[in-house]
Formats: C-alpha cells, sequence, structure tokens
C-alpha cells in the first residue's frame, strides 16, 4: 500500500508540534503535501486566521502552542535563530535586550532587538516586536557573538563587551546617553575588558570615547581602561556625550570638557537606581 501523505496543513503543524518542532517554510510544508503554493497560502490564512500559525516573514511559519494563543505568537527566542537562517542574514539579538539576557534588566525590555547585515523593517508578532539594526560589516564583531542556548535550540546574542559598544553605538534603540549609562551601570559587572582589544577597532572612536566616560564616570574604571589604549593613536577630536546635543562650536562651560576621553559634557548623566 502507497504510504499517505500528510491530509491537511493543519494535522501537518500537529505533526510538527508534536515532534518538537516550531517553525517551518512554505516549500516544506508544499513537499510534505504534495499541494500547489496557491492551496497552502489558501489553508495556511485560514490557520493564521485562528492564530494557529503566523508568519514573521514571507514564506517562513511559525506555530502558536495553545499556551501562547492569547500572544499571538511564541516568543523570538524561539524562531529567531531559524528565521535568520532561512533569510540567509548573519545577525545576533543586542542592544537592550542582549542586557536583559546578561542580567541588566533595568527596565522591561519592549522591543527584541536584533543587528543585521540588511536593513529590515519591524516586525510585529504578537506582543512582540523584533526592531533590526543595520552593521554592513557584521563579520567583524564575530568575535564578540556567543551561542545562548533557548527552549527550542539555541540563538546568537552579542557578549557584555560588545553589548556595551552597541548601546552607545545605536544611542536611539538604547533610550539615550541617561538610559544607557543606567543599563551599563548594571552590565560593566560582566563584561571582560579583554575583549575590547578585539572589538573596539570594529567601532567609531566616538562611541569608544562615550562608552570610556560613561564607565569611568560610572566607577567602572577597570573596565573603562580597557578602552583607553585604543584612542591614544593621532588627533582625538572633542565630541559630545550626547549625539543629539548642540554643536561643540556654540558655547559651553570650559569645565564640562574631560581630557581624557575628549567629551564635552553640557549636563550630568542621570542614572536610575535600583
Amino acid at each position: 500500500m502507497i504510504p499517505q501523505r500528510t491530509s491537511s496543513l493543519a494535522t501537518y503543524v500537529e505533526e510538527l508540534a508534536s515532534s518538537g518542532r516550531t517553525c517551518f517554510t512554505r516549500e516544506d510544508a508544499v513537499e510534505a503535501l504534495g499541494v500547489s503554493h496557491g492551496a497552502l497560502l489558501d489553508a495556511a490564512a485560514r490557520l493564521k486566521k485562528r492564530g494557529h500559525i503566523f508568519a514573521p516573514r514571507r514564506g517562513f511559519y511559525v506555530i502558536t502552542p495553545t499556551r501562547y494563543l492569547k500572544w499571538g505568537a511564541p516568543p523570538p527566542t524561539w524562531y529567531i535563530d531559524a528565521m535568520m537562517k532561512d533569510a540567509g542574514r548573519p545577525y545576533y539579538v543586542a542592544l537592550l535586550k542582549a542586557a536583559e539576557l546578561h542580567g541588566a534588566s533595568h527596565q522591561a525590555v519592549m522591543e527584541f532587538q536584533v543587528v543585521t547585515d540588511r536593513q529590515w523593517k519591524p516586525i510585529r508578532a504578537g506582543r512582540s516586536k523584533l526592531a533590526f539594526y543595520f552593521r554592513k560589516d557584521i563579520e567583524r564583531v564575530g568575535q564578540g557573538v556567543k551561542q545562548r542556548k533557548t527552549d527550542t535550540g539555541s540563538m546568537r546574542v552579542s557578549s557584555p563587551a560588545l553589548t556595551a559598544l552597541d548601546l552607545i553605538r545605536y544611542p536611539h534603540a538604547s533610550g539615550g546617553v541617561d538610559h544607557a549609562a543606567s543599563v551599563l551601570n548594571e552590565l560593566a559587572v560582566h563584561i571582560d575588558p579583554i575583549e575590547f582589544d578585539v572589538l573596539a577597532p570594529s567601532f567609531e572612536r566616538s562611541v569608544v570615547q562615550r562608552l570610556g566616560y560613561i564607565l569611568e564616570h560610572l566607577g567602572h574604571n577597570e573596565v573603562a581602561s580597557g578602552l583607553e589604549r585604543h584612542i591614544r593613536n593621532g588627533n582625538l577630536p572633542w565630541v559630545e556625550l550626547d549625539p543629539g546635543e548642540a554643536s561643540p562650536v556654540t558655547s559651553y562651560d570650559e569645565r564640562g570638557r574631560n581630557a581624557r576621553w575628549h567629551i564635552i559634557v553640557r549636563r550630568p548623566i542621570e542614572v536610575d537606581e535600583q
């Protein structure tokens, strides 16, 4: 007797879930069911309407277990690695989300933040929002990316040192200087300063200057010292602590200059204490 193909997409999804699979591609399902792409899209639309699956990107589906139906999707940690592999894009979980994973959960993180080498629009996945930040030369910081176990496998996460540098490089993503400093105050104890020898040369000098100043200001002098040697050579320009502040050519109090890091400080950093 010839074995029967799986009879429906709903049954196929149930079989995947029972075997521990959390996602599948359009091509996977078409091959398993022996149906056309159009028929699959119709069946997928019905399951999406019932909340049993969702598609964070075209042709890639995530199964929503019963316990997450009210959320509209499982957490991104369940599928981010599979989704980015399917897209063929390097990535790492970064910024405030990475800081939270390292124990620097200053406040509830509202976005699941990811760095990749393409411009991607944000993805709304149930209660979660995936936000993507661009770095063309992402391979240059590869030594600062670590594998981290998840409930369904693993994902790539920035180390504490890479997280710290990114928090300064992407100020809008980190919530500005004050919020970044509050997170860094908790993250600093997890940073290995030796990592800066590998990572700092891949960042703008202004990022290194700002991060070094903030860490020193917060009292994490040993960690800050790991950055100083990367700004010693050549002319070091004066940069604003807050990139959103006025231009350095406008007036400011001379006492607001930090000679070690060549930082212009127009106001004190406000750190939230927990």
